[in-house]
Parts: C-alpha cells; structure tokens; sequence
C-alpha cells in the first residue's frame, strides 16, 4: 500500500510560498490530484510551479495555483476628471443644512455620471453622498452612493388593539420588546428560517455566498445606533388613505434598521474594488463608480437588490414575532427603502441610476415613513412625485450634533427628564441618540410639503434601542 501524502504549511513556507489562501488550495489540490506521489516529488513540482509560473499556467490543477499566486493585473478605468463646474440641483430646507453637506453636494454633482441631484431637509455629512442627498447617474451605480448599511428602511405595522392598550398594559408591551427583539451583536437562539436563503445570489456571488450563513444568524435582528423598534400611537388624519383604514387612532408598531453584516460587507467589498476601478481625486474618492456594463457592476446590483431584500425580511421577521406575542394579525403595513439606487424611467424618457442615501422615495400615490426621533413623531406620508427632487423626500429630521458631541454635551439626567416629559419608557440607547441631537422634525415637514402630504403621524411611547 502507497503511503499517504502528508503535506503541511510549513513545507510551502519553505519552498518561498506566501502565507494566505495559496498556501491552503495547493495543499488540497496536491491531496486531491496527487496524493500517491511521494513528498519530495511533490515539493519539488510545486516549487517548480512557484518559480517558473508561466509554464503551468494553463494546466488545468496547476494553473489554479498560478492564478492564486499571480492574478491578473486589471488596468484601472481611466476615469474622466470631475466636471469644471457643478451640475445645478434643489435643496429643501437649506437653512437647517450644514456646509459640510453642502460641499459633499457639490462634489457628486461634479461626477461625468451625474446627470441630477437633489439635497432632502434632513441632510447633513456622511462618507462620498452626504446623508439626505439624492443622485442620479446614468448607467453607472457608486456603492459608497447608496451607503454601508443597504436597504435600512421603516416599516409601520398597524394593529385593532386599542389605542389605550399603550397606557393600559405599558409594562407588558416594554416586557414585550425585551423578549421579542435583538440588537447589535445580540442574536435568536432559534431565527425564523425565510425563503431569501433559497435564492440563487447567495450561491452565485462569492461574497454573499461566505456571508450567508451569518445572515441566517442575524436575520430578525435590528443594527446599533439609531436603529430601533418601537411601540407608539398612530393617528391616522387622511379618512381617503390607501390603507383602506378609517381615520382615528390605532396601535402601532415602527421599525427601523437594514441589512446588518450581509449589507455591510457587500458595500465595503464593492467600494474597495470601485476605488480600484474608477480612481478619482481625494475629495471625491468615495464616490467611485461601477459601470452597470461592466461584470462587477452587475454583480454589485445583484447583490445590492439581494441585501434590500433581506433587510425587508428581517423586518418582517420584527413584526412577526411581535404580532404572535400580542395574538393579533396587522391590519396594515407600510415601509420603504432608504440606503439604495433605483432604475427609474424620468419624465423625458431617460433611464437613470437614482441613489437615495437617508433619503425616502416620494412617487406619487406612494406611501412612506418618516420618523422624527425619541419623543417627536413621525409622519405616514404620500409622495407628490416631484420631478425636481428626483421623486424624493427626506428619511428622517436628520442630525443637528455628531455622535461624539452629543455623548460629550447631553447628560443622562437630561435625556431621562425629556423623555418623562414626553410620556416615552426607553430600553436601551445611548446619549447620541438623544432627542436634542436631532432636528425639529416639523420644520423638515415643512420643508418639503411639495414632496410629500401627511396622511398620518407616529407618536413613539415605548423605544426599544441596543445596549
């Protein structure tokens, strides 16, 4: 009987060869195909493969270890330099926005991709896109565009329990959301399973697919920061709404968080290989694009649609579990994306590229969510469809003060008192997300009354936030 191959790491490192993954697949390779060759026979092949690359190339077992060890060199897009002069674009609520945001604006609107832009009520800085703003482009999707956490949106479930219920069984609805949601790094014992995970995507793109079964952990489960779920008041004023619910008061139920790591992950594997594709000066380099014709540029939209959609489940998730613990089916939901890029037919017939970071699309006839903060309510809106703003509204009041100078000004005697002013019981959070650090939300509405009506309010009573 032929001995067995036994071939190690440290045998390679010899040899010269990096630490990595060549170090693995030629090890698994060499056991699969050449397992009844004796050690040094075998060393000496693969050292023959390191030093002499071009002669296996095209060997169909070697070959593999040559392109681990030298892959082929990609020449970078020669990207067009940014635009002279900025593209003109509206903004809604300019007092309220901070030079920062601005300027972001004006860079994105400086791209050869840019064909319109918009900035919402609620802007202010972010990373490439600033937070509120909307671009469109043509044929072309920038990753850092749509944002790192892919898809976040608002979801709104109604129930027929009475509105009383918040002040009648408030203990039991706080002890409600302790049990039934997950924060941060904090997961289900046992999640839903969801039929997403049978989709083709997970197998076929090889970042989803060594993400998937982190997914299937987090699923159901809500981000940190100004992610939460939340129990409130809505009033519903629009008695013609499209919900097909009377005007009055209901118990309800709004989330807000994305795509968790899965969406994460993606957007920073497809920034990094844009940047290396589509090098643009520091000021915009963020904002390096992926060709829709090109195969990453597909591969991104792919994956990018998959991540939306799974932020979508999670939150069905949410609402399931909080449904199933109260004993009652929703009477109605409504939700929407922001984080995301849209293929979208304008007035003149053009097909363009519409990125929405924070911020809600407004067709019109269509329904969203925005949230104003702990204690302000949100708003159930119907877009205008307003051309100029890309048919777009804001995603919320926006920030007034970073995440640092909030923990550094706000006390927690501060944030107790205004939330015991408000009626609001909070379960978790931090100082960052503290009502004072956000904008009056009604000056924001009033803002963009041209793209969007109220149909109906949010009033927060029970927050649920991470630890």
């Amino acid at each position: 009987m032929a001995k067995k191959l036994k071939l190690r790491g440290k045998d390679l490192l010899r040899l010269g060869y990096p630490e990595g993954k060549v170090i693995g697949l030629a090890i698994n390779l060499m056991l699969e195909n050449y397992r009844r060759e004796d050690l040094g026979s075998v060393l000496g092949l693969l050292s023959s493969v390191l030093n002499e690359p071009e002669k296996y190339r095209n060997d169909p077992v070697l070959g593999r270890i040559v392109a681990e060890l030298h892959p082929p060199q990609r020449e970078p897009v020669d990207c067009l330099a940014l635009e002279d002069r900025a593209l003109d674009y509206p903004v809604y609520g300019s007092g309220g926005i901070e030079a920062g945001a601005h300027r972001q604006m004006e860079v994105a609107m400086r791209l050869p991709v840019a064909v319109a832009g918009a900035l919402m009520a609620d802007a202010h800085q972010g990373y490439g896109l600033p937070i509120g703003g909307v671009l469109a482009t043509e044929n072309a999707v920038i990753p850092y565009g749509v944002g790192v956490d892919i898809g976040c949106r608002m979801c709104l479930t109604l129930y027929d329990h009475p509105s009383t219920m918040l002040d009648e069984k408030r203990e039991q609805l706080t002890r409600m959301l302790g049990a039934h949601t997950r924060f941060g790094q904090d997961e289900f014992d046992r999640p839903y399973d969801d039929p997403i995970f049978d989709r083709p995507e997970f197998d076929e793109i090889p970042i989803a697919k060594q993400l998937k079964q982190r997914a299937r952990k987090q699923i159901g489960t809500s981000g940190s920061g100004n992610h939460f779920v939340e129990f409130g008041l809505v009033r519903l004023v629009d008695p013609g709404n499209e919900l097909g619910l009377p005007a009055g008061e209901y118990l309800a139920l709004l989330s807000h968080s994305g795509s968790r790591g899965l969406g994460a992950n993606i957007a920073r594997h497809y920034t990094k290989l844009a940047m290396e594709r589509c090098p643009l000066p520091k000021e915009a380099k963020h904002l390096a694009w992926l060709s829709l014709d090109s195969e990453e540029g597909m591969e991104y939209w792919l994956a990018m649609n998959l991540a939306g959609d799974y932020a979508s489940a999670c939150h069905h998730h949410i609402h399931r579990r909080i449904a199933e613990a109260l004993g009652r089916s929703p009477l109605a939901m409504v939700e929407n994306h922001h984080n995301f890029a849209w293929r979208e037919i304008q007035p003149d017939g053009r097909e363009l590229i519409v990125h929405r970071k924070g911020a809600t699309p407004a067709q019109k006839g269509v329904l969203g969510v925005i949230p104003g903060s702990m204690i302000a309510p949100g708003y159930i809106v119907r877009g205008r469809g307003e051309g100029a703003a890309l048919q777009s509204a804001s995603h919320g009041a926006g920030r007034v003060m970073s995440r640092t100078v909030a923990r550094n000004s706000i006390t927690r005697y501060e944030l107790k008192k205004v939330l015991e002013e408000n009626g609001v019981s909070l379960l978790g959070g931090g100082l960052d997300e503290a009502p004072m650090a956000y904008k009056d939300i009604a000056e924001v509405m009033r803002a963009q009354e041209s793209l969007v009506e109220v149909v109906g309010t949010f009033h927060p009573r029970i927050v649920r936030m991470d630890d």
